[in-house]
């Protein structure tokens, strides 16, 4: 029963739009429910990526911890996003820190389950990797604006 719940959850998501019906049941089966606290780590940069996140209740702030500097924002996510995209790229490590900002509403999905089950059917390798290269393309240009914010702000100290 809680498989069928996952699986009408996971059907919904923006994020598997259009994903054949057949891997839908895969994915319902590497599935789960949990729930994040406001101040709660959910991605530490550095530990095992061994899970993603769909997002469907609360906020979740993106930061990079630069050594002995304060963390930098990056992106706030909410629901309908997708959170982690570390776990599909070897050494499978967090390249971020993921953190609740209010409480949060997620489906975990098992990224070890659903390395083996890319392992064995190449389509959906494809279909998960396009679909997070999206993400991918996403945070990246977050990342870029906040650079282009904190250089503006360097800028403005520096003329004052």
């Amino acid at each position: 029963m809680a498989i069928k719940n996952l699986k009408h959850i996971l059907d919904e998501h923006p994020f598997f739009s259009g994903m054949k019906p057949e891997y839908m049941n895969l994915l319902a089966g590497c599935a789960s429910n949990v729930r994040f606290k406001p101040g709660q780590f959910i991605l530490r940069e550095g530990q095992q990526a061994n899970s993603f996140y769909l997002l469907r209740e609360g906020e979740v702030a993106l930061e990079i911890c630069p050594p002995k500097r304060p963390p930098v924002p990056i992106q706030t996510l909410s629901a309908g996003e997708v959170l982690g995209w570390s776990w599909l790229v070897p050494p499978y490590r967090w390249r971020f820190d993921a953190q609740a900002i209010q409480p949060t509403r997620a489906i975990a999905l098992d990224a070890k389950c659903l390395r083996k089950k890319c392992e064995e059917d190449g389509d959906l390798s494809f279909a998960l990797l396009t679909r997070f290269s999206r993400v991918m393309v996403e945070h990246l240009q977050a990342a870029r604006l906040q650079v282009l914010i904190a250089s503006d702000k360097r800028e403005a100290k520096k003329k004052r």
